[in-house]
């Protein structure tokens, strides 16, 4: 499959799960979800996700990357690295400020090798982690592994444009995915990790 033939499935999945939003924006609030989780557990890769229902989008993602910590914290009881993300914990509500977050449905495990094209051009993404978070999330991991070209952020923000503070949110959405593949493969992305949360921790 082509970088062009990724690039497309990956905006046109990304749309619908934009128009699909849209479109529950307009129903009863009480017929579609409010509250940030998944109704079953989730994996990604092969470490559940709890996915409890929680109504507030800060809670729900910080506990997410504590039970990433706490699994290190079993396996390494590395000091330095508890240490360092106690700090960066407390900055996290400060990179939400100013924006409304309203849940999505997303996949949770977005990066080009979980997406492919059926022989009849129909796209498909696999390998799904998902839960109802923050729309942002997905591009976490689109940016690791190669990654996607500018012209597939470019246009994904026509769709979904940026909000104040994205670039910093990035990167915490980035370390629940270094942390994750530490817990997975070993010490390999321990560097990337404490690089995430020092740069949290000191803007």
């Amino acid at each position: 499959m082509t970088l062009f033939s990724t690039i497309f499935i990956i905006l046109l999945l990304n749309f619908r799960l934009h128009l699909h939003n849209i479109e529950l924006e307009k129903t009863d609030p009480s017929k579609y979800v409010s509250k940030f989780g998944f109704h079953c557990q989730t994996c990604c890769g092969i470490l559940p996700q709890k996915n409890e229902w929680n109504p507030d989008w800060i809670s729900f993602y910080t506990s997410k990357l504590q039970e990433q910590m706490d699994r290190i914290k079993v396996e390494q009881d590395d000091e330095e690295v508890e240490e360092l993300w106690l700090k960066c914990k407390d900055k996290i509500p400060n990179l939400f400020a100013g924006i409304t977050i309203k849940p999505s449905l997303i996949h949770g495990d977005m990066w080009s090798g979980n997406v492919k094209q059926l022989d009849d051009g129909t796209p498909v993404m696999y390998d799904a982690a998902c839960f109802y978070g923050h729309h942002e999330y997905d591009l976490g991991i689109a940016g690791m592994f190669g990654g996607f070209s500018m012209s597939f952020y470019d246009s994904y923000h026509e769709i979904i444009p940026k909000e104040p503070g994205f670039e910093k949110r990035h990167s915490l959405y980035q370390l629940f995915h270094y942390l994750n593949h530490w817990n997975h493969f070993g010490d390999g992305y321990r560097h990337g990790s404490i690089s995430l949360m020092e740069k949290l921790y000191k803007d």
